[in-house]
């Protein structure tokens, strides 16, 4: 590879400069490029000396380059740096001189994508929604309960994406970054040589010198870089370049390619190996319970021993359950009441709220139930301990199930990813337009322009323009056209799509997250994260189905125990040993109990998830929720 033509090399001069890289910092004026102007209307200038003022005052100001304030048009226009000050802090420096901002102007708006820890149902969802929107600076943020994900549109002058996730901790829920608008395109790359945090340093500076490097993330454990770069100024192979070029004194630095994991699929292993060992911890205590209290009751003699007297009326059956129900409630539910916990402080009730509330009724009132057996003589007494451990059991069971949806899910969106090939044929060419050399490199290396060849059978590596050859290209992944398509010099190919008969040079025109694949993946993504309009319908059901649940059983309760008071039904429908009041709060109990598992807030998304994934990799794109709610109309 020719040196001279690499974006930003880093020469042997040039390498004498960064020498102490770690006490002398960039110079300032390399974010020149970055310098942002914003405008303002500014009330109460009524000559040039208050222009004057408001110059002064923002010419100050560290990370504003310049200040225009024309006293006529009551206007003014800054020139700032956005990593050093942001419009937010300008603005209240005009005002802290005494001069209202009237007019507060719209910035760009930036995207980030976000994965969401800890939801459990449309409650959560809606609470980090809230959380984001009181957020200054942020346009609009959209969160997917079953994808675990939400994407925010925010004016990066007012906010940043620290804020963001910062703003998601304090709401009580984990928040990882995905991607940014900046980060379209990204190179991750394996170190060799760098055995200081000096070398890094050395490597850290070089790569940001690089035209077109938006990002560097260091990484000195695993020896791991990773970089956003525009695709339009540089390129992969330019940085793996850029790296080896660095090394200097006799030092040698290699850089290649790495494959990071997966992020998605390893958190859905870990959850769904979480639930699935959940389930079976809760069904370790829970099926015996179930058995002494549903099965050998109804099998004399075997569940006689059952019945056996420990002390008063308390029997071995009542203190087995007991005794079985308690790491149930408190250690395989500890989730539920962390939920509960991060839900009541943001003054929301989810179905952690729900499930906590019911499950704990009715375990501390057979406790209640337990303790009155072992004080009286005469007490007939009905304990749900089955009940809690079976309903905590039963909703764990729903959380497993409802992971490994989700996971099938991204196999789709993995297979999808896949239809690229892994590798691709690299074409050195002379000024005459004849071959010179060819190199078999991956497509992860494949940058803006570079000519690649492509062979009868394969797989076009990347979206371009034919420049030599002719042949016919199955297209039928993209446009789902059964007919290979011929292609001659100056026609497009699509990354992806399958080369029949005819040998091929094609330039590469888009590349990376800018192929046609890579956005039909994002698509598909974005589609999953949209709402169908039935479920904004249960999102806002779900706002008061906790509360509406309490009142109906507290009403429940309320209603029978009045109704007892009064006489209205017989006495003999109360058990020896309890009152009124008990048979009332076990009407209420049983209402608080069966509305626990609030499958309401989850069954739609989970549908749209599931049914867009299927749907990409059976070749059918759909755009979101919408369009399947409107799929039904089709003839």
């Amino acid at each position: 590879m020719d040196s001279n033509n690499l974006d930003g090399g880093v020469d042997a001069k040039g390498m004498d400069d960064l020498k102490e890289p770690l006490l002398k910092p960039l110079d300032i004026n390399n974010k020149d490029k970055r310098i942002r102007t914003v405008k303002f209307k500014i009330g109460d200038i009524e000559c040039a000396s208050c222009a004057t003022t408001i110059e002064s005052v923002l010419g100050k100001l560290d990370g504003v380059k310049n200040a225009t304030v024309s006293p006529i048009q009551g206007q003014a226009a800054v020139n700032y740096i956005p990593e050093l000050i942001t419009a937010k802090k300008i603005k209240e420096a005009i005002e802290d001189a005494g001069f209202p901002v009237d007019e507060f102007p719209e910035q760009d708006v930036a995207v980030t994508q976000l994965r969401i820890k800890g939801m459990a149902c449309t409650s959560c969802s809606e609470s980090v929604e809230s959380a984001l929107r009181m957020i200054a600076g942020v346009k609009n943020a959209v969160v997917g309960l079953a994808l675990e994900e939400a994407k925010v549109h925010f004016d990066p002058s007012l906010t940043d994406t620290s804020c963001i996730i910062q703003a998601i901790e304090d709401a009580g829920f984990g928040a990882d970054l995905i991607s940014s608008g900046n980060d379209v395109n990204k190179v991750h790359l394996k170190l060799e040589g760098v055995n200081s945090p000096e070398d890094m340093s050395i490597v850290q500076s070089s790569l940001e010198s690089v035209e077109g490097v938006n990002n560097v993330e260091v990484d000195f454990a695993e020896k791991k870089v990773t970089i956003a770069y525009d695709s339009n100024l540089t390129g992969p192979r330019s940085l793996i370049h850029c790296v080896e070029k660095a090394g200097r004194d006799l030092k040698l630095y290699q850089a290649s390619l790495y494959v990071p994991p997966r992020r998605r699929e390893a958190e859905q292993k870990h959850e769904i190996q979480m639930y699935r060992n959940q389930f079976f911890l809760s069904c370790l205590f829970s099926v015996p319970i179930f058995f002494f209290s549903m099965v050998l009751p109804m099998l004399p003699p075997y569940g006689n021993w059952l019945e056996y007297k420990v002390h008063n009326t308390l029997t071995v059956g009542m203190l087995l359950r007991w005794i079985l129900c308690t790491p149930v409630q408190f250690i395989v539910g500890r989730r539920f009441y962390v939920g509960s916990y991060h839900a009541l402080r943001r003054r929301s009730a989810n179905m952690d709220v729900l499930v906590a509330l019911g499950t704990n009724v009715a375990y501390f009132y057979s406790v209640y139930i337990a303790m009155k057996a072992l004080a009286l003589d005469k007490f007939e007494g009905q304990d749900f301990f089955e009940t809690s451990s079976m309903l905590i059991s039963f909703i764990l069971l729903g959380k497993f199930l409802e992971v490994i949806a989700k996971g099938k899910t991204s196999d789709a969106l993995a297979k999808l990813t896949d239809l690229a090939p892994d590798t691709a044929y690299l074409l050195s060419l002379d000024d005459d337009g004849n071959v010179i050399s060819e190199m078999e490199i991956s497509t992860q290396l494949i940058q803006r322009n570079d000519i690649l060849k492509i062979v009868p059978g394969a797989k076009v590596p990347a979206d371009g323009i034919v420049v030599s050859g002719q042949s016919y290209v199955n297209e039928s992944m993209i446009t789902g056209e059964a007919r290979p398509i011929a292609k001659r010099l100056g026609d497009k190919v699509i990354g992806g799509t399958i080369n029949e008969n005819g040998c091929l040079q094609v330039k590469a025109t888009h590349v990376g997250a800018e192929t046609a694949l890579s956005q039909i993946v994002q698509l598909v993504e974005a589609a999953q994260l949209a709402r169908a309009p039935v479920q904004k319908l249960a999102d806002q059901i779900s706002k008061f189905f906790v509360p509406t649940v309490v009142i109906a059983a507290f009403l429940t309760w309320l209603g029978w125990f009045i109704l007892g008071e009064f006489g209205l039904y017989p006495k003999h429908w109360i058990p020896k040993g309890m009152d009124k009041f008990e048979l009332a709060l076990q009407f209420g109990i049983s209402v608080l109990v069966v509305a626990c598992p609030c499958a309401l807030g989850l069954a739609t998304p989970t549908a749209v998830m599931v049914a867009t994934g299927k749907g990409a990799s059976q070749g059918v794109l759909i755009k979101g929720g919408n369009s399947l709610e409107k799929a039904h109309k089709v003839s």
